[in-house]
């Protein structure tokens, strides 16, 4: 079973974070491959492969939480940039961030929109 849900979850990964994925994972096989594994298996492998919610559905909750949580910019981005992957267009991206300053405040939703502008900017063809 465990090889099945890496299986899945790094198909997952690679569909959702594409390279920005790979990164965080090539990142933990050094100083911890257990925690890269359990990336993989239990969010990838598990809870995005689920039937109750779409794909792009899970990036904009993923994306909230981050935003509410304040202290994530590293895994904010990913997600941001996931959340285009997978079909969120930049003006709904900008939207949840801009709700998030009803529930998470201010300095939360502009340190987010900040973010995102980075996002928009490595994204950018040279």
């Amino acid at each position: 079973m465990s090889n099945s849900r890496f299986t899945l979850g790094l198909e997952q990964l690679s569909k959702i974070d594409g390279e920005a994925g790979h990164n965080v994972i090539e990142n933990l096989e050094d100083i911890c491959p257990d925690l890269a594994r359990f990336t993989i298996e239990y969010p990838f492998g598990d809870i995005y492969t689920r039937p109750g919610l779409d794909v792009k559905s899970r990036e904009i909750a993923t994306v909230a939480a981050l935003t509410a949580l304040g202290n994530c910019k590293p895994q904010l981005k990913v997600h941001l940039s996931a959340a285009l992957n997978v079909g969120c267009s930049e003006e709904e991206v900008k939207e949840v961030l801009l709700q998030m300053s009803v529930y998470a405040g201010f300095p939360a939703a502009l340190n987010a929109m900040f973010a995102f502008k980075e996002v928009l900017q490595e994204r950018k063809p040279e």
